[in-house]
């Protein structure tokens, strides 16, 4: 392990997150809120770490392999929580350090799950920090500094396969510098592209930046304690589109500008997850629709909560709580399998529930005709053994955190629903569950023992599991090359 070359990388992250708090700062001074000197002395805190990070770890040894890898991602998504948090305690709007570590890893993992009773008596500064971490936290923290800094070899592969969403990731174009310019300035393009339609629809800047942060990292931290149910229909209607956008594999967006349409167009994970989506919004709407007055009405609503649940946002027009009982299994079942592979989303991903099904289906057909020999095939490809096993032992892992999360905050005064969807929702990066974590509450109540669980479910989720792993092994650390 080269420890060194790991914190010193750490340490130039922690000085990033001081340069990324100058926009929650400037908002801060536009609005002449108090706040702003919360912004300042976080800031100083982070410059601070993150100097004597780097020069207490100075190298000439720049190689990463797998295991530093790991342990950067999972190390700088645990300091930038750490340092991101600072603002909301200082200021004193979130005086719990726990409550304020919850919400702003809830933040950067894109989770939006939120312990606060009244979001709109909070500092606007404040509140653009806390949709701003979706935005950050979206495409991954360190892609962001492979896109800018030349310095990073290409060995960092190793940090994008550990960061980026997904059972399979790799290089668009042969050096990873390139490949992560390519997802941000994607990301950006489509981040500036929802700023001017919710600008049309009449949202100010500030609240077409904050629902953006949201929409583009799929968060779900909104301005407004009914979230987006008093917006109108036309702005809804944006946000469903563009929920469903960022729930799609960036790749398939880069193979769309080279004009390699073919690829696109017969994406087999594209296509589930198109097929998921209006399967699950006409089901839905059918079952709600005697609760509306208008067809219109019930599929937008039906669209708005799929999305934002398949896509792992977290936003809500409506109380999904109060829908029948079929409906609420639906939404359950969409929090578990979430969107692509290689977007912003959480959960499962499409592509892995793809190659699991396909996996059952070849040993099923195995046990009827031993002799056969069946490859499973995934965009056209055969998959081979090991991304299979791959696949598999991910799956085992993830049921086993699940449940042992789900145990650890069982003592909790909730009922079930409230405590398996909680879990269901943190790990899953979803946000909102069902029950007192609905769309109209929170984890608020929860003790700080819960939260700190919760909170690192939440890491645990939006890693996939391994780098947190990783970080926490001592043999990893101990272990030389």
């Amino acid at each position: 392990m080269n420890r060194r070359m790991v914190f010193h990388i750490c340490g130039m992250m922690t000085v990033l997150e001081a340069v990324l708090m100058i926009l929650p700062l400037v908002t801060s001074l536009i609005y002449g809120e108090k706040c702003v000197y919360s912004f300042v002395a976080a800031m100083g805190a982070a410059l601070i770490l993150g100097s004597v990070l780097m020069l207490a770890s100075k190298t000439d040894d720049h190689v990463i392999y797998s295991r530093e890898g790991f342990c950067i991602t999972a190390l700088t998504w645990v300091i930038f929580s750490a340092i991101g948090a600072l603002p909301f305690t200082i200021s004193g709007e979130i005086p719990s350090y726990v409550d304020a570590f919850f919400e702003t890893v809830s933040g950067f993992t894109t989770t939006g799950a939120s312990i606060l009773r009244d979001v709109e008596s909070m500092s606007r500064g404040l509140l653009m920090w806390r949709s701003f971490t979706h935005w950050v936290g979206g495409m991954g923290i360190l892609v962001m500094v492979m896109a800018v800094l030349p310095t990073l070899t290409d060995r960092s592969i190793h940090i994008m396969r550990a960061e980026m969403p997904g059972p399979i990731v790799g290089k668009l174009v042969p050096r990873v510098r390139q490949t992560a310019t390519i997802l941000y300035i994607i990301y950006i393009a489509l981040t500036l592209l929802q700023i001017v339609l919710l600008l049309a629809g009449g949202m100010n800047l500030f609240e077409a930046m904050v629902h953006t942060f949201g929409t583009a990292g799929t968060g779900g931290f909104s301005s407004k304690a009914d979230s987006i149910a008093g917006y109108s229909p036309y702005i809804q209607w944006v946000i469903t589109i563009f929920m469903f956008i960022f729930g799609i594999n960036f790749n398939l967006y880069y193979l769309a500008l080279i004009r390699r349409f073919k690829s696109v167009f017969t994406s087999e994970e594209l296509w589930t997850y198109t097929a998921i989506v209006f399967v699950s919004v006409g089901a839905i709407a059918v079952n709600i629709r005697p609760l509306y007055d208008t067809l219109g009405e019930t599929l937008r609503h039906s669209a708005f909560q799929v999305m934002t649940i398949v896509s792992t946002s977290g936003f809500a027009t409506a109380d999904f709580n109060l829908w029948p009982q079929l409906s609420k299994c639906i939404l359950c079942i969409l929090m578990f399998v979430g969107a692509c592979a290689g977007s912003t989303a959480g959960g499962l991903k499409v592509s892995r529930v793809i190659m699991l099904g396909k996996s059952v289906k070849r040993e099923l057909k195995k046990m009827l005709h031993p002799r056969s020999v069946s490859a499973v095939r995934f965009e056209g490809k055969p998959l081979d053994d090991a991304t299979l096993s791959g696949v598999g032992v991910y799956f085992a892992l993830y049921m086993a955190i699940f449940l042992g999360t789900f145990l650890l905050i069982s003592f909790e005064p909730f009922d079930f629903e409230t405590k398996f969807t909680s879990v269901l929702a943190c790990f899953n990066n979803v946000g909102p569950g069902l029950g007192a974590v609905g769309p109209t509450g929170n984890y608020a109540d929860y003790t700080a023992f819960s939260k700190i669980v919760l909170s690192v479910s939440m890491l645990l989720g939006r890693l996939e599991i391994y780098p947190v792993i990783f970080l926490l092994s001592p043999s990893v650390w101990l272990r030389k090359r």
